[in-house]
């Protein structure tokens, strides 16, 4: 027996070897590819936005006084000229009177001041008074002129005060919500405007880019003024998912890159026919770029080092890795390639961070 036992160990030990050898071999895994080819494609780019009217206007008082009458409604249409609050006057009416007796009295000063510098010329003509007699009056008469000119501007400054008891809105447009009531006191000073005065017939959708995309944007019509004539319009995403009924344009570039950001501000304006757009809302602005004969590869097609593009190509069986120049402007999704590939490339289509040069591929069946 003792003689039996190497024999009948060496083949169980033969098999046990083999079976970890079978388990160190790893075949090639089978990855999902895309083939790359050209086409024309219209790339949709999203941007946040904040919405404004075309026109919005703090209403504030110019004088100080205790609000007497609100003439309009929160919400109403207002149009331009139109009264909307009503101030104390009677303070006003008081200083004013009191400039036009200021002023009456000036005028009768001022004439006397006339009569006596004319007299006193005849007086010096006829060498019955000395030159200081005669200068005295002249200054007199200058003076009496200026007071005069002092109260007729007291009684301008008197009478446009009274005139700003009368508040109006400058602007046609929708009324805000009124934080002051009948009985409030209220000055040029005050931190919250009396009202806000909104004239949404056209709304601004302001958004950021940032400074790569706006040079490619520029770049891709050749200056800014072409760009912002041959852009197409663009639409908008309310906040409520649904789109917007009516397309605008991107009428508005900022010339000043935000340092703490670097990115660009942007204006697109809409008609609002219906009102639905409202200063302070927030919508989503969907800027398309149309393509011609290009390269579009899915993002989860590439990974990134060191702010560098990589794409994993299948060559014989095996993955290459291949760096890649992306356009600057992408949907979020999709990248458009503009050196790096051609058609025909197979690529990996999803994973590829997670591969390493040489990896052996089975391409999936669709």
């Amino acid at each position: 027996m003792r003689k039996i036992l190497p024999v009948l160990i060496l083949p169980l030990l033969a098999l046990s070897g083999c079976k970890q050898a079978g388990k160190s071999e790893a075949g090639p895994a089978s990855y999902r590819t895309i083939t790359v080819s050209r086409s024309d494609q219209t790339l949709e780019s999203h941007y946040a936005a904040a919405l404004e009217g075309q026109q919005m206007v703090e209403i504030r008082p110019q004088v100080s006084g205790t609000i007497t009458r609100i003439c309009f409604g929160e919400g109403d249409n207002v149009h331009k000229g139109q009264t909307l609050f009503i101030l104390d006057q009677i303070p006003y009416q008081a200083a004013l009177q009191v400039a036009e007796a200021n002023e009456q009295s000036a005028a009768s000063q001022l004439a006397t001041a006339k009569l006596t510098a004319e007299s006193n010329q005849m007086l010096f003509d006829k060498d019955v008074i000395s030159t200081y007699e005669l200068q005295t009056s002249k200054n007199a008469l200058a003076a009496a002129e200026a007071a005069y000119a002092q109260a007729k501007a007291q009684v301008t400054t008197a009478r446009n005060n009274l005139s700003y008891t009368v508040v109006k809105s400058p602007v046609d447009g929708v009324a805000g919500m009124i934080p002051y009531r009948v009985g409030a006191l209220v000055s040029s000073a005050i931190t919250q405007p009396l009202v806000t005065v909104s004239d949404d017939r056209n709304a601004h959708a302001y958004f950021s880019v940032s400074e790569n995309q706006i040079l490619s944007y520029i770049r891709a019509h050749g200056t800014q003024e072409m760009f912002l004539r041959e852009m197409p319009d663009v639409e908008l995403l309310m906040s409520d998912g649904t789109k917007y009924a009516h397309k605008g344009r991107i009428d508005a570039v900022s010339g000043i890159v935000d340092a703490s950001t670097g990115s660009v501000r942007m204006r697109a304006s809409y008609p609002n026919p219906e009102r639905l757009l409202r200063s302070g809302g927030t919508a989503t602005v969907i800027v398309p770029t149309r393509l011609e004969n290009c390269i579009v590869i899915p993002q989860s097609a590439t990974y990134e080092i060191q702010e560098r593009v990589f794409v994993f190509k299948v060559v014989d069986g095996k993955t290459v890795s291949q760096p890649v120049k992306v356009l600057g402007l992408n949907n979020g999704t999709d990248y458009v390639v503009e050196e790096g590939l051609k058609d025909g490339d197979i690529l990996i289509a999803e994973g590829a961070g997670l591969l390493r040069e040489g990896t052996p591929v089975i391409i999936a069946e669709e």
